[in-house]
């Protein structure tokens, strides 16, 4: 699927827009980004090779382990384009694979697992 950046950063935005309340009042101190791939430094943080097919990644410190010491940078989520372009069909399932996305890694901002995280993205 091909798509412009700015109508994928128009769809992710909507999505963040999207969710729950109680979800984006819980939100303090991060970033969502989208790049095209993710880095090589990226990869190596999970353990993956390059061309592993990664949708979104946290990097932070969840919101339950993090202490007050005053102004600190955010926390990042970072949605990669081009993965979950290579894997929608339409703009409809695009717009499902980014809501699920940002989901996913929101819980794990939140401190879910792995497993808990999927439960997360589940598009309802």
């Amino acid at each position: 699927m091909i798509i412009s950046d700015e109508k994928f950063e128009i769809i992710a935005a909507e999505a963040i827009n999207n969710l729950p309340e109680n979800f984006k009042k819980k939100l303090h101190n991060v970033a969502i980004l989208i790049q095209d791939n993710p880095t090589a430094e990226q990869l190596k943080k999970i353990g993956a090779k390059s061309g592993y097919l990664l949708f979104g990644l946290f990097e932070g410190y969840i919101q339950s382990k993090r202490l007050n010491f005053g102004p600190v940078l955010p926390d990042r989520i970072t949605i990669f384009k081009k993965a979950i372009l290579s894997q929608s069909e339409n703009e409809i399932d695009l717009r499902k694979r980014i809501e699920s996305t940002i989901r996913h890694e929101i819980a794990h901002h939140f401190g879910s697992d792995e497993k808990g995280a999927r439960k997360a993205s589940r598009y309802s």
